[in-house]
């Protein structure tokens, strides 16, 4: 929302590993102190994070390639190289330059209070380079498939229902109530592909283990201060808690 006092709003559910250990989001990083971000204590990266300077970065795999791989770096890192730029244009124009074979598939959100993008490496088609695309304004959706992609079965049933939705409002208790009830949704029977839904659910270890709520204001407004919100479990069953910045 280029014209709005909160340009950017940001929801996001973290589904990984159960057991794969992690930390609330903080200052974790000497080399890093503009960064407050998770931190994943397998890979030492992180998942999301928010720098002092308004930049937002998130990581996520692609299908199929859950988990690390012998030779091949963490994709965490991605998220803290993205965050020690100054800006989401020129962020994304250097992380477009990353050798995609140091990395098994991505999709990388970079995004600040003007710029937002999609970058993707797409491992399985013997991509080359790293692909940058523009987000638009209004609602955008990314899972680990394409941005606003038809085939992923969250995309065809959320999408449509977070566009439909009040926009939250960052300034007020309760002002995100309705992105916090869909993030929480679950499938409406066991039938259903867990997958499908925003809170995953399964019986593999494998699961919704975290969820943030991120809102940028706009540089006119200095009154303003950029908000994270973060739910440490699943959001259907934890609240969320102010990130400390």
């Amino acid at each position: 929302r280029p014209d709005h006092n909160w340009p950017l709003l940001l929801a996001a559910n973290r589904d990984e590993m159960t057991a794969r250990p992690w930390l609330f989001p903080a200052r974790h990083w000497h080399e890093h102190p503009n960064v407050v971000a998770g931190i994943d204590q397998l890979a030492g990266g992180s998942w999301l994070g928010l720098s002092d300077e308004g930049v937002v970065a998130i990581v996520m795999n692609r299908y199929g390639t859950l988990g690390p791989q012998a030779g091949r770096r963490s994709r965490g890192e991605l998220v803290l190289k993205a965050l020690t730029y100054g800006g989401a244009a020129e962020a994304a124009t250097v992380l477009a330059e990353v050798n995609p074979a140091l990395y098994r598939s991505f999709n990388l959100v970079v995004a600040d209070r003007n710029d937002a993008f999609w970058l993707c490496h797409r491992e399985a088609e013997n991509q080359h380079r790293i692909e940058v695309h523009t987000l638009q304004p209004g609602i955008s959706m990314l899972t680990d498939q394409d941005c606003n992609d038809p085939r992923s079965p969250r995309i065809q049933t959320y999408l449509p229902r977070f566009r439909s939705a009040p926009p939250p409002d960052p300034e007020t208790d309760d002002g995100w109530s309705a992105w916090t009830s869909l993030l929480a949704s679950q499938p409406v029977d066991h039938r259903s592909d867990p997958h499908s839904a925003m809170t995953v659910v399964t019986q593999r270890g494998f699961g919704t283990v975290s969820s943030s709520l991120i809102a940028l204001p706009a540089a006119s407004r200095e009154d303003l201060r950029p908000t994270w919100r973060f739910a440490s479990d699943r959001p259907d069953r934890t609240g969320y808690q102010p990130v400390p910045m």
